[in-house]
């Protein structure tokens, strides 16, 4: 069972890859986000579409690696 924050990127142009990971969003039972990024493939190989991911990533990372850091600093 996953029970760390989880982040699913897609492409809209890769339909069979959106929807598996539609079903696997509603099967996880932790915070979750599904993002799809407009006009991208499943290489992210399109103009600006792999900075889209990019920056996408490091909003999820910022913010949750922060809140384990407190975390773990309250802890010790």
């Amino acid at each position: 069972m996953v029970t760390s924050p989880t982040l699913l990127i897609v492409g809209s142009e890769d339909p069979v890859v959106v929807e598996v990971n539609r079903q696997a969003l509603g099967s996880l039972r932790c915070e979750k986000r599904l993002e799809v990024i407009p006009g991208a493939g499943h290489l992210f190989e399109e103009p600006g579409a792999l900075e889209h991911v990019s920056e996408l990533a490091a909003e999820w990372f910022a913010r949750h690696l922060r809140r384990a850091g407190a975390g773990a600093h309250e802890a010790g």
